[in-house]
């Protein structure tokens, strides 16, 4: 699998921005999560926007390392979440990933085995201009009491 930065996905009628991106902390992320050499993870050239990607691969935002903590390889919950909705890891916005990792922790802690079917019992999905998420479903008791608002600094 090879990892980038970049974000592919996106409305012709709305360009994706380009992003500033941290050389220092790309590179923390790839010898700290420990990349595979063969995944040839990829720093973007100055001006790139997350539509930019090259061909063959995917983007994973440094939010699903930092803030979801998402790390490689997947597990088969995240797997199973990614096949039930029908959309791409890349398509995923870093506060639906701290969504879905923090449901697969509390069950795990609990030793419950993690479900798509328990996993919407609480949550359902919801897009956000270019992106898939998570929202809390309906009134079902809320188990991440505080969501991240954003990802700044």
């Amino acid at each position: 699998m090879k990892l980038t930065n970049f974000f592919w996905f996106q409305h012709e009628e709305d360009p994706v921005p380009v992003l500033k991106w941290d050389q220092r902390l790309f590179e923390q992320i790839t010898r700290g999560f420990w990349f595979p050499p063969e995944s040839d993870a990829q720093y973007p050239r100055q001006g790139q926007t997350a539509a930019d990607a090259p061909l063959g691969y995917i983007t994973l935002f440094e939010d699903f390392f930092l803030q979801g903590n998402f790390r490689l390889s997947a597990t088969e919950f995240m797997a199973h979440i990614l096949h039930y909705y029908g959309f791409h890891i890349c398509q995923m916005s870093p506060p639906g990933m701290v969504r879905v990792r923090h449901f697969e922790f509390l069950c795990r802690s609990h030793d419950i085995e993690p479900t798509v079917e328990k996993f919407r019992a609480f949550y359902q999905l919801i897009r956000n201009i270019r992106f898939y998420s998570f929202g809390n479903r309906g009134s079902a008791k809320k188990i991440l009491l505080n969501p991240p608002k954003s990802f700044h600094d």
